[in-house]
């Protein structure tokens, strides 16, 4: 166990040995996350705070620290530094002079003004400047002096893990702004999550959405939920396995370019498509999860968590193949992918650990391109580099994982729902290996899930759009 230092510790200094005229300091920083986490704590959400496009055009032509952030300041120095714990805040006044920044490196300093022995009060002068030497905060304290000596083992401040699934979606549906929207074949779309997930996407100009299935019961559960149909266009089928069918009829005739899940189960909708010769590309359906996680700092996919259920060799290899050729389309140039397993060596006991050794060579002979592979990995050490270094684990993919690779469906299903639902996750999937892409979610996802998988979607129509045109081009040339 190691020693505490002198400086984990903080020892106040009491009434009796302070003294008018004395000082004493703090220098803090400010950023971005600062900023957003005082919003979160405090539930001040004013815009000039949070909306950088909003504060370009206030008085301050950008985003502001909240005013009481500096004030905050003025409190952490009195109760951690002078006169420290035991102190007792009673009264502050404050002036605010000038607005604070982003990157603005703020020195708070206090100055005892006056003494009052009869109720061990002190008087705080209180200003804060930034690292131009300007004022941006003054004012008085008064405080309630500690009177006894103390001197204790210093806390560490809780960690703060901000996550703004709005904005986390919004980066996300960037990514296809500039795209025109894809044909879309929405199937059985008979809920309101279902329903509205595709509605929001063909008003964010994700599709064109075409909706198949029962019209009667569409329009009922449109009225219910409040959904506004407009003019879409709605193909009247009698049941759900009916509507799969029709949805993949119109992919092979090339009417749409996706398909979109509605509240059927999955097992109908892929069997349709299957039936459909002209859908088939000779490679392995597989579906992928994309998800923004909280703790880790970029997107991460995971494959294959909802079709295969045990996939072979050769089925893993279409699985990982499809996962790699779908993050270069999200912009990932060269994606890094762990073979997820128990454990992190070969172990004949266990095969998929057998089966994360050959992908990995197939990998290198170039059985599997596009990405950088590595396996078999735990979990651990796939998504944390420390965790890989304790280990004596060298890998260029520990630690930086773009894609897991699971073992099967179960081990796929289990991790995605609990990110989802333990992490705080946001997801999105697509079934990949078939001419069109599938928008594919739980039917217990909401319609901001619906709509991120409509992007994703939407992202691999493009790119066989982009394929299309210049195959078009060589042939002409």
């Amino acid at each position: 166990m190691n020693a505490l230092l002198e400086t984990d510790y903080i020892e106040n200094v009491t009434y009796d040995e302070i003294s008018v005229g004395q000082t004493a300091t703090l220098t803090r920083t400010i950023s971005n996350e600062d900023i957003q986490a005082f919003a979160a704590v405090s539930g001040d959400t004013n815009p000039a705070h949070l909306n950088a496009e909003y504060a370009a055009d206030t008085l301050f032509h950008g985003v502001i620290a909240h005013g009481m952030w500096g004030g905050s300041l003025i409190s952490a120095l009195l109760g951690t530094v002078f006169p420290g714990p035991g102190t007792i805040y009673l009264e502050q006044d404050l002036h605010f002079t000038k607005p604070v920044r982003i990157a603005d490196t703020l020195t708070v300093t206090v100055k005892v003004a006056a003494k009052d022995d009869a109720k061990k009060r002190v008087e705080l002068d209180c200003e804060v400047v930034n690292q131009k030497g300007a004022c941006v905060l003054y004012g008085k304290a008064r405080v309630l002096a500690p009177t006894t000596k103390v001197k204790v083992q210093r806390n560490k401040a809780p960690k703060i893990h901000l996550f703004d699934a709005q904005a986390r979606l919004r980066a996300l549906l960037a990514l296809g702004a500039d795209m025109p929207a894809a044909k879309c074949a929405v199937v059985h779309p008979c809920d309101p999550e279902s329903l509205s997930g595709a509605i929001d996407a063909a008003q964010l100009g994700l599709i064109e959405a075409v909706l198949i299935g029962p019209e009667v019961r569409i329009r009922h559960v449109a009225k219910e939920a409040g959904i506004e149909l407009g003019d879409v266009r709605i193909i009247d089928t009698p049941y759900s396995e009916a509507a799969a069918e029709k949805a993949a009829e119109m992919a092979a005739k090339g009417e749409v370019e996706m398909l979109m899940k509605g509240s059927l189960h999955t097992d109908e909708l892929i069997h349709a498509v299957l039936s459909q010769k002209a859908l088939r590309t000779g490679r392995r359906m597989s579906h992928v999860f994309r998800f923004d996680v909280p703790l880790y700092r970029k997107p991460i996919l995971i494959t294959d968590a909802a079709l295969n259920i045990q996939p072979t060799l050769m089925e893993k290899k279409d699985i990982i193949q499809n996962a790699i050729d779908f993050a270069r389309i999200a912009g990932i140039d060269q994606p890094k992918v762990a073979i997820l397993a128990a454990v992190e060596t070969v172990n004949p006991a266990m095969p998929s650990t057998l089966d994360a050794a050959a992908l990995c060579k197939m990998a290198d002979r170039g059985q599997i391109n596009g990405g950088v592979l590595d396996g078999p990995l735990a979990f651990d050490n796939a998504i944390s580099a420390q965790a890989a270094s304790i280990k004596h684990i060298e890998s260029p993919v520990a630690g930086d994982v773009d894609i897991l690779a699971v073992p099967d469906l179960e081990a796929g299903n289990m991790l995605a729902k609990q990110l989802e639902y333990l992490a705080g996750a946001s997801g999105a999937g697509v079934v990949l290996g078939a001419r069109v892409p599938i928008a594919l979610t739980s039917r217990a996802d909401g319609p901001d899930a619906r709509v991120a998988s409509a992007l994703l979607a939407k992202l691999v129509v493009h790119n066989a759009r982009r394929d299309h045109e210049r195959k078009n081009w060589h042939q002409e040339a």
